[in-house]
């Protein structure tokens, strides 16, 4: 489990953290707070440098893109889905958590 500050996190900003070992892109969009697996299951690309569109996550890379809220692969040329983890807000600060530990 890792914990942040929500006024670290800017709208369409993904950020990367490190939780259980793990590395996590955690993206605020509007008053909500996603946290899914920073790689791209398509190319091993940081999804952290990727650009955010409403509730989607883009692959800088090749362009696949991600459902924030889900994890769901929305677009080619990606197919497999990523991992969510668990968001907590409490506050101003912010945990995420993988799903082993919920």
């Amino acid at each position: 489990m890792t914990t942040l500050d929500l006024a670290s996190l800017k709208q369409g900003k993904p950020q990367k953290i490190e939780v259980d070992g793990k590395w996590v892109c955690v993206a605020k969009v509007g008053d909500e707070v996603f946290a899914v697996a920073d790689t791209c299951s398509h190319s091993d690309a940081s999804l952290s440098e990727g650009d955010i569109t409403d509730f989607k996550i883009e692959c800088w890379l090749h362009g696949a893109e991600f459902d924030l809220r889900t994890g769901a692969a929305v677009s080619l040329p990606a197919t497999t889905p990523i991992e969510v983890f668990a968001v907590t807000l409490d506050g101003d600060t912010v945990t995420v958590s993988s799903a082993e530990n919920n």
